[in-house]
């Protein structure tokens, strides 16, 4: 029986879209190890150039180790048919395509799938492979066009998966001894729209379920933050973490990136989750065209007012084919990095008091990883604590009520 190695690059959303593909493998074996596998499954990142250039290097790589290469995810839609044409791949396989991947690999000859931008997965997902946690997949796709973004354009417009499969997903998933949960998806705010729901009712369902201990939602928008879902924030389940994506604090730069947040309500809103209890992140993105000195100062000075706790910022990187792609004035590359540590460093100071201030509540931790002594877990606010223990807590859940606050963590002995 062939070996298969899937090599999964971007978000969430990729790692579960890798795990429809092995659950629909029969006729093959999944193997962790690289170098066993004689099919090399590529599920592929494009948000940006350099996204795009980091998975044609390692296709270059795999391919002089000889192994069969297939190209799926969004870069198999942004970049797949030049691949192809030039036999940098065996195979391009589409996002519609991934429940027939096992009849696509036991083909003899190259082919290329590309499929629909119209789909929704019918896989139900039981297991993954590695992880303590689940990632549940509730919708694909994004109606917003903002000006930096290739999203929509290779994961299609937005779309809600069937409540009832999600449910069923989940309360399989909890069976087999999963307690936490990722929500996630190209724009997982949008979740219902098209069915007459919304996030915070699905979640609510969710929440319910037996076995289901921590619930965490991937980035949401702050105009999807409706009623619904404030009705779900006192929620014991609801992990005390929120990633809102804001990614400026400049009104003019909202503006140019097409964004649909405004900075006054974004903030107003920080303060109300702030004052809930929850530890706060956000996406920010420096150095896109037109970000002015002016501009830059008025958007940190504005920042400094978030009560944020986890960040997710990058310089901007031209994304061919975007409207900021030809937008003037360009930023040079050194200042977009300037920007960034700056904003890096203040986040950390904040989520350093928020700790600090948090500090007599007791962490409740999903333990992930296992590493030289110690063991590695995140908290009910995302935030890392690094144990030293006799016992195995490998995937065990542990309460700790007496840690130390360091910068780049929180450390304790259980």
């Amino acid at each position: 029986m062939k070996k298969v190695f899937f090599k999964t690059f971007g978000c969430r959303t990729n790692i579960y879209d890798t795990q429809v593909m092995m659950a629909n493998l029969s006729d093959f074996e999944v193997t962790e190890v690289e170098n066993e596998a004689q099919i090399i499954v590529v599920n592929s990142c494009t948000v940006t150039n350099g996204a795009d250039t980091g998975v044609r290097s390692y296709i270059n790589h795999a391919t002089k180790e000889g192994k069969k290469v297939i190209i799926a995810g969004c870069g198999a839609i942004s970049k797949g048919e030049s691949l192809f044409s030039q036999n940098k791949v065996f195979g391009v396989m589409g996002h519609s395509e991934k429940a027939h991947i096992n009849t696509l690999l036991k083909q003899e000859s190259p082919f290329y799938e590309i499929g629909d931008l119209t789909s929704l997965d019918e896989t139900i997902v039981h297991e993954y492979t590695g992880k303590t946690k689940a990632f549940i997949k509730i919708q694909e796709g994004c109606n917003f066009r903002c000006s930096y973004c290739i999203i929509p354009y290779v994961r299609g417009n937005a779309r809600s998966q069937d409540e009832g499969k999600i449910i069923e997903q989940v309360q399989k998933l909890a069976l087999n001894g999963y307690g936490e949960f990722v929500l996630t998806g190209t724009n997982i705010g949008s979740y219902g729209k098209d069915k007459g729901s919304s996030l915070g009712k699905l979640v609510q369902r969710l929440g319910a379920i037996r076995g289901v201990r921590r619930i965490r939602l991937g980035s949401i928008e702050p105009v999807q933050i409706d009623e619904s879902f404030r009705e779900i924030l006192s929620e014991p389940w609801l992990e005390r973490h929120l990633h809102v994506a804001l990614q400026h604090t400049s009104e003019r730069m909202l503006e140019l990136m097409r964004r649909r947040n405004n900075v006054k309500r974004d903030l107003e809103l920080f303060h109300e989750l702030s004052e809930r209890g929850f530890a706060l992140g956000t996406d920010f993105i420096t150095g896109h065209p037109g970000e002015s000195d002016e501009i830059w100062q008025e958007a940190y000075t504005t920042l400094e007012q978030f009560p944020l706790t986890h960040l997710h910022a990058f310089t901007y990187s031209k994304r061919d084919g975007t409207p900021s792609s030809t937008m003037k004035p360009e930023v040079k590359g050194d200042v977009a990095k300037e920007r960034l540590k700056s904003i890096e460093t203040l986040v950390e100071s904040k989520n350093m008091t928020f700790r600090q201030k948090k500090s007599e509540i007791p962490l409740n931790v999903l333990v992930e990883e296992h590493k030289d002594d110690h063991y590695i877990g995140y908290d009910q606010f995302f935030n890392k604590v690094i144990i030293k223990s006799n016992r195995d807590l490998l995937k065990e859940w542990v309460t700790i009520e007496n840690y130390e606050i360091q910068q780049e963590a929180n450390y304790a002995h259980f």
